[in-house]
């Protein structure tokens, strides 16, 4: 059972987690929701389109421009706080590595911290911790924040990957963090190059297997545009067919872009695997 904010949901219900980028130069949409209100709508429509968590990022992942916790804060406290009163019932999570913007927004009433880096911050999980919220702990292979991985090597990519995830899992377990409520991200992209991010998700049954339940953050990443050779807005039919190859190995979280497709890639996936029913059911029975 996954238990994050007031939802719950068992082993193989797939769960979307729409991208809300307050930033200007994220990577996808070149800051379409930096602005508030073009934010809000992108949250009200990815929940209309199903999406039952929104991820909200004030810091784009590479490299740029500085942003300080103050400038970060800004940009997602109040935000957050907005999303909690318009819409009680969504899942709110904030993709940061600093512990003291992690603080500022759980007062806020976020429900999950989004730990892309790695726990670079330690004090981030003990946040989670203290305000009994969800924490996803991700491989980023001891990369800093927004570099870019060069010439990264493993000689296991997928045995550091559980090594880094589970202890990092455990650690938050062991600090207060609600077991329930902590997620394991093989962190596609981050400290690996294509190769190494195909890998995973070749192997994410490995991560399943673990019984710690699994996100993946594969949404028009540079892996599925190398694997491809298709520029970042040509990535969408790449990404979803690594979104049915993951949910079919028992990935239940997944950070996407597009709600709507990866919903009916997701829905389509769960009644091949008979967890869930058709829709509709007509076909020879008239």
């Amino acid at each position: 059972m996954l238990r994050l904010g007031r939802r719950e949901f068992d082993a193989h219900e797939p769960v979307i987690m729409a991208i809300v980028n307050r930033t200007p130069d994220s990577f996808y949409d070149q800051g379409a929701t930096f602005l508030d209100e073009p934010a809000l709508a992108r949250v009200e429509q990815a929940v209309a389109e199903g999406a039952a968590i929104i991820d909200v990022g004030g810091v784009k992942a590479g490299p740029g421009e500085e942003v300080s916790a103050t400038e970060e804060a800004r940009r997602t406290v109040g935000f957050v706080a907005e999303v909690r009163r318009r819409f009680p019932d969504v899942i709110i999570s904030v993709d940061t590595w600093r512990a003291s913007v992690g603080e500022a927004v759980c007062e806020a009433g976020a429900d999950l911290l989004n730990d892309a880096w790695g726990g670079v911050d330690p004090g981030l999980a003990e946040v989670a911790a203290r305000y009994r919220v969800g924490l996803v702990c991700t491989h980023a292979g001891g990369a800093e924040p927004r570099t870019r991985p060069h010439r990264m090597t493993y000689d296991d990519v997928m045995a550091d990957i559980l090594r880094v995830t589970v202890g990092l899992a455990e650690r938050a377990v062991a600090l207060g963090v609600p077991r329930e409520s902590v997620m394991i991200d093989p962190g596609h992209d981050f400290g690996k190059n294509t190769r190494h991010s195909l890998e995973a998700t070749r192997r994410l049954g490995e991560m399943v297997a673990t019984g710690w339940p699994v996100l993946v953050s594969l949404s028009n990443k540079d892996f599925v545009g190398e694997t491809l050779d298709k520029p970042v807005k040509e990535r969408v039919v790449g990404t979803l067919a690594t979104t049915a190859v993951s949910a079919w190995l028992g990935a239940q979280v997944y950070r996407v872009h597009e709600v709507a497709e990866t919903r009916q890639v997701l829905d389509m996936v769960a009644s091949i695997a008979g967890h869930r029913p058709p829709a509709v059911a007509r076909r020879g029975l008239a």
